[in-house]
């Protein structure tokens, strides 16, 4: 504590000095074998308002970041807000021709208009998803994977492989690694 307190003394004095040149402080008050309290007073009330500046500035400088970041937060949420609109609206138009086409299907009264209008609506549903990157996984034949398949049943035949997939009863979506809905299987062996 003695030290700090010495080490300002030091300070301060070495700014009087400063002040003074030739004898004299700068507004003419001192001598040489004698400082005057009052040049002291000067320099030390000089040393504060510079310091006083310098706190001002950097206060200045933590608001203006702090405002910036502010800023960046707001501007990144309205951008993720809008991204998902624009990528939700983008997807729903992709499935207004379905909707229609499935509204047109049950305008038929004849069963074999019905069913070709409603195969018709499938082969648009997947070129729909083809289209938007989604993959369709899970057929009859393939290895079973734990990781991709949901297996409700398991049957013991040596006429199938060793986790070969005998039966699907729900298909299985992906979007890239995404997997946006497992297949329901039933798995042999």
């Amino acid at each position: 504590m003695e030290e700090n307190k010495t080490a300002a003394e030091e300070a301060v004095k070495d700014t009087a000095e400063k002040q003074c040149e030739g004898g004299r402080c700068k507004d003419g008050s001192c001598s040489d074998k004698k400082k005057d309290k009052k040049c002291e007073k000067t320099a030390l009330e000089e040393k504060i308002a510079e310091l006083e500046a310098k706190l001002c500035e950097q206060d200045d400088k933590y608001l203006r970041m702090a405002a910036e970041y502010d800023n960046f937060r707001r501007r990144s949420r309205e951008e993720r807000e809008g991204t998902y609109e624009a990528a939700l609206c983008d997807t729903v138009s992709e499935l207004l021709p379905i909707i229609d086409n499935l509204e047109r299907a049950a305008n038929y009264d004849d069963g074999e208009k019905v069913k070709e209008g409603l195969l018709m609506t499938a082969k648009s549903t997947i070129a729909v998803f083809e289209k938007l990157g989604v993959e369709e996984f899970g057929k009859v034949g393939d290895t079973f994977d734990p990781n991709l398949h949901n297996a409700v049943l398991h049957v013991e035949d040596e006429a199938f492989g060793e986790g070969e997939i005998v039966e699907v009863f729900q298909k299985g979506y992906k979007k890239g690694k995404h997997i946006i809905r497992f297949a329901m299987v039933k798995s042999a062996n």
